[in-house]
């Protein structure tokens, strides 16, 4: 398969950071990574309208990717700037249109049947949408030729299912054990 996308990852920085750099290193030479470490805390005005922020992530921090692929840990469901991002890369504007989106689930995730995962325990967003068909969920994988293919089919994906970005935007990271 030689389908060539731009990845933008979605991750806690804090607890995930060694499977990011994973990721990359397993995939760097297939994809253009699009990591950014600057939607954080000061660098967009958060008394600005929703609309605002999700077009400023989406132009400015996210900008050429074509597939969203949230590395799913056990909080990563709590972190803010997921739930951006996440809102940010299914949208389209003007300069950029939807990615696709994917959740891989993490070793680190808290289960004890990997072929289960609660939805009340990975970002809501990503529950909606995988929900309405347009994201799907796997398990963390280093096989190359099959993560290739779960980015490529959401990639053709994302033209073909509209996704679901009806939920309010987190205003601040959460504490609860689970979000529903």
């Amino acid at each position: 398969m030689n389908n060539h996308h731009n990845v933008f990852i979605s991750y806690h920085h804090k607890n995930d950071e060694a499977y990011k750099v994973e990721f990359e290193r397993l995939f760097s030479d297939v994809y253009d990574i699009l990591e950014t470490r600057a939607v954080s805390d000061g660098d967009i005005d958060p008394y600005i309208q929703t609309e605002t922020i999700r077009q400023k992530i989406r132009d400015h921090f996210i900008r050429s990717a074509s597939v969203t692929v949230v590395l799913i840990g056990s909080e990563t469901w709590k972190r803010k700037h997921v739930d951006w991002e996440i809102s940010s890369s299914i949208r389209d504007t003007q300069q950029n249109s939807r990615t696709g989106l994917i959740g891989i689930i993490l070793p680190t995730y808290p289960r004890s049947d990997t072929s289960k995962y609660s939805g009340n325990t990975i970002p809501p967003r990503l529950k909606d949408n995988i929900d309405c068909k347009f994201a799907k969920i796997y398990n963390w994988s280093d096989d190359p030729l099959k993560v290739q293919q779960w980015i490529h089919e959401a990639f053709n994906r994302r033209k073909k299912i509209n996704p679901d970005n009806s939920r309010e935007m987190f205003g601040k990271n959460r504490s609860t054990s689970t979000w529903s």
